[in-house]
């Protein structure tokens, strides 16, 4: 009975944060797919920033809300999460990622918009993928940065349980002034995650690309950590 609700448990959490990245990247990535002209940089930053905060008071008391591999690896090295769950969230991450990604190709493949592949389906990119022409090192660079930002954040606003009303609200509005400055660099991934969905389904550059987006963010993530052992540390 005790292992049937363990099960039970971890597989709450695991679907939980499923559907969460499954959120962000529909949405966040949908914005930028379809209306990403019409909304403009600020728009699109919403779009990314507004689905955490929706998703943080969902799924938050269910399994914290990362839906963020790299937010996954800073909790995990910052000492607050256990080996076992830290691979299963990485694991429901990248699956909710890539089924975003899917519903969304399938959305815009069924409409008059054409292929999804031309409409970029909010993936990520350097050098010719890029809005500014930004080169790969200055990309990586840029992903470590934004990544780091946001993960301290997140690790600071969650450290005391005094803030638990309003940490969604403040990740959401950091994802948010983090994509505003990113998305004319990058289109700003800082989530491994919601970059793997859109360049599976892209393919070609956009999928040979894809490592920069998945290095940057974790090493993003693993300063974030350190730095806040240091600031922590008495």
């Amino acid at each position: 009975m005790r292992a049937r609700l363990n099960r039970r448990y971890y597989v709450k959490k695991y679907a939980a944060e499923l559907l969460g990245t499954f959120v962000l990247t529909l949405f966040g990535c949908g914005a930028a797919a379809l209306a990403g002209e019409t909304l403009g940089i600020l728009g699109v930053a919403f779009a990314f920033g507004l689905s955490i905060v929706a998703m943080a008071y969902v799924i938050g008391n269910i399994s914290g809300c990362h839906i963020n591999p790299a937010v996954s690896l800073g909790v995990w090295m910052s000492g607050k999460m256990k080996d076992k769950d830290f691979v299963g969230y990485i694991v429901a991450q990248c699956i909710g990622g890539i089924l975003a990604a899917m519903v969304l190709a399938s959305i815009i493949n069924s409409s008059d918009l054409g292929s999804a592949v031309l409409t970029g389906l909010g993936a990520n990119g350097f050098g010719e993928l890029s809005p500014i022409g930004l080169e790969v090192g200055a990309a990586l660079f840029v992903e470590v940065l934004l990544t780091c930002i946001f993960v301290l954040t997140v690790l600071g606003v969650t450290d005391n349980t005094k803030n638990a009303t309003i940490a969604g609200l403040v990740i959401g509005l950091t994802l948010t002034f983090v994509h505003i400055l990113g998305i004319p660099l990058t289109g700003t991934s800082v989530n491994p995650a919601r970059s793997l969905g859109p360049a599976l389904i892209m393919g070609g550059e956009a999928l040979s690309q894809l490592w920069v987006f998945i290095v940057g963010p974790f090493c993003g993530a693993g300063l974030a950590a350190m730095l806040w052992k240091q600031f922590k540390t008495k």
